[in-house]
């Protein structure tokens, strides 16, 4: 059985069960390193895997590719995400086509991003899909029912960003209406932490007067909470509310400590799963793991639920009788005493299942905060869910921020703006404010801006700092951190040239730059890598969660000029802020530097004298 629908049918009547959901990453050391990930989390028998698909069909291949490995390799029930605004027939009719020669009978109908005005030059070539629903509908015209068909629902609204204040799931239920008459087999709702919120909101479904919501599986979607600044992130870009007494919780740890946070995480969401299990009777039994790619925070929730178990067993083999019994073990000992594989007690061998083992090694390696400044080699490096490049603002508040900039000294005004905090946000960041260790180098990156070196991205030099300093510490109790200082911004190519001759002549420092050509430049060899973050704790080896080397730095490239496209977009073709926004995406230079010498605060700020 490969349909989702069919294998909830076939659980017992109040049987619980989980699924996960993981995007194709962004570089080729993070796929094989999901492969290896997704090896160890299909022991954890979810009942299917969601793979996301990046906006505009993005990621086709490699969501096809990674939905095929989990159904072929895994033995997996794969679901595959599909938008269809802004998105051309033939690829919607390839990916399906693509899905249902390799077994993949599972597809979430997803509208996507919101329908692009004439401002983005490129309409549609047919309006034949504008909703979620056109895309239900064109799958049962054309399949029946091949495929099992989810789609999404907002327990607490749709979030419109360009009018947050009217989120109201009351607004949204005549679409869910339209979707699920359309031919949904199940829902699947937005993340959420609101108990409550969820409670209500799958009470006013089931009693519609409509009765179209009876026996439907609502799904509800979690995001295990692995460090606060993704849990504040993510809650913010979700528009998801926090409840008092969540916030309280998490406020209660420190929120540098990504161990205890963690920790905290995994009791709210094993309440959060209790009660909705207990107070919808039993109704909603299925819970929806948002895993953004990593696993021991979902590994450790269903080792301390008593709702959805991990059916890990430990094999016990008699050495008299060579008879096998099995009993539960508990993956939390086995991710934090790293439990050997074999152990002969009273003529008993006990044997832990090679999956449960690697976790204990593998498993939270990459559990330090990752993102644009995280490991490369890690599944969940870089965006927080794989659904491609935005402007992170809606079109209407994006032009209220920047306005219609027609000169380099427009541009470089509004990051000038952003730095001192005036502006809240550029195309390449998110409203969520400047760490406060940027403060610490307002000036230099203000000097450097008025020269026309546009900065996104930097910090500065750290030699051994508590592990709970309030502006720099990162990591467990008691332990000290460490960080070279490291500037990254776009430049024109006549800066460009002057500056490279200076970093060549430097042994202090390390450099990439590439440009939207694909010209690419650098002092490293192509397998060297640069340690930027580290840190040294008691009782393990030293901690590296954020590294820079070539892979990283073209992954990243390729997408920061991509911004710059999404921000053209904004204004007429013919405009001068597109022309101007063009040029610069044409010509200019995106440059990484890392000075390595940490002891010395000031000296890639001494470096960059220009």
């Amino acid at each position: 059985m490969t349909k989702i629908i069919d294998r909830i049918a076939a659980l017992g009547q109040d049987e619980p069960f989980y699924s996960f959901e993981f995007f194709p990453p962004k570089t080729d050391s993070g796929y094989q390193n999901l492969v290896a990930r997704l090896h160890r989390m299909a022991q954890l028998n979810p009942l299917f895997v969601n793979i996301t698909w990046g906006a505009g069909g993005s990621t086709v291949s490699k969501s096809l590719d990674l939905a095929t490995l989990c159904t072929s390799e895994l033995g997996l029930t794969a679901c595959l995400h599909l938008t269809c605004t802004n998105m051309e027939k033939k690829i919607i009719d390839e990916a399906l086509t693509k899905a249902k020669q390799n077994g993949i009978r599972n597809i979430l109908a997803l509208r996507g991003d919101p329908p692009r005005g004439e401002e983005y030059w490129t309409p549609p070539e047919s309006q034949e899909f504008m909703y979620a629903v056109d895309l239900v509908r064109y799958i049962r015209a054309e399949y029946g029912d091949y495929f099992c068909i989810g789609v999404a629902a907002y327990p607490e609204g749709y979030a419109d960003g360009s009018n947050p204040e009217a989120q109201d799931p009351q607004l949204d239920l005549p679409y869910l209406i339209e979707k699920t008459a359309a031919g949904a087999d199940f829902i699947m709702t937005q993340l959420f932490f609101d108990t409550d919120q969820f409670l209500g909101f799958e009470k006013m479904l089931r009693e519609h007067e409509s009765g179209i919501f009876k026996s439907i599986p609502i799904i509800p979607g979690l995001l295990p909470i692995n460090t606060f600044q993704s849990f504040i992130r993510t809650a913010k870009l979700s528009h998801a509310h926090l409840p008092d007494r969540i916030l309280e919780k998490v406020d209660a740890v420190p929120s540098t400590d990504d161990e205890q946070v963690k920790q905290v995480g995994v009791d709210i969401l094993v309440e959060m799963i209790d009660r909705i299990y207990n107070e919808t009777d039993h109704r909603v039994r299925g819970f929806h793991f948002y895993t953004l790619n990593l696993e021991r925070s979902v590994a450790l929730i269903l080792d301390k639920s008593n709702v959805v178990k991990s059916p890990i067993r430990l094999k016990l083999v008699s050495q008299e009788t060579k008879k096998t019994t099995e009993k539960p073990i508990s993956i939390d000992s086995v991710l934090s005493d790293g439990v050997k594989d074999i152990k002969i007690t009273e003529n008993v061998a006990v044997a832990v299942p090679a999956a449960a083992v690697s976790m204990t090694a593998e498993a939270s390696w990459d559990d330090f905060p990752n993102g644009r400044w995280g490991d490369p080699r890690s599944p969940a490096y870089g965006e927080i869910d794989g659904y491609g490049i935005t402007l992170h603002v809606p079109p209407k508040r994006a032009l209220e921020l920047w306005g219609s900039p027609e000169t380099t000294a427009d541009i470089s005004e509004l990051f000038i703006q952003y730095l001192k905090g005036s502006l809240p946000v550029l195309p390449w960041s998110e409203e969520e404010g400047l760490s406060p260790e940027t403060k610490l180098i307002e000036d230099d990156l203000i000097r450097l801006n008025k020269l026309g070196l546009w900065t996104v991205a930097s910090q500065p030099a750290v030699n051994g700092v508590r592990s709970d300093d309030k502006i720099f510490g990162w990591g467990p109790r008691n332990g000290y951190v460490f960080q070279k200082s490291l500037i990254e911004f776009f430049v024109p190519e006549d800066i460009w040239l002057t500056l490279k001759k200076k970093l060549q002549g430097s042994d202090f420092v390390s450099y990439y730059a590439g440009n939207s050509r694909g010209d690419f430049f650098s002092n490293m060899n192509a397998n060297d890598v640069n340690a930027v973050t580290w840190g040294v704790f008691p009782n393990r080896e030293v901690v590296q969660p954020t590294i820079i080397e070539e892979q990283s730095f073209k992954a990243w490239s390729e997408e920061a000029f991509a911004v710059w496209k999404e921000w053209q977009r904004l204004y007429t073709r013919a405009s001068k802020t597109s022309n101007l926004i063009n040029t610069i995406h044409d010509s200019y230079y995106l440059v990484s530097i890392i000075h390595h010498d940490y002891v010395n605060t000031n000296a890639l700020w001494m470096f960059l004298q220009l």
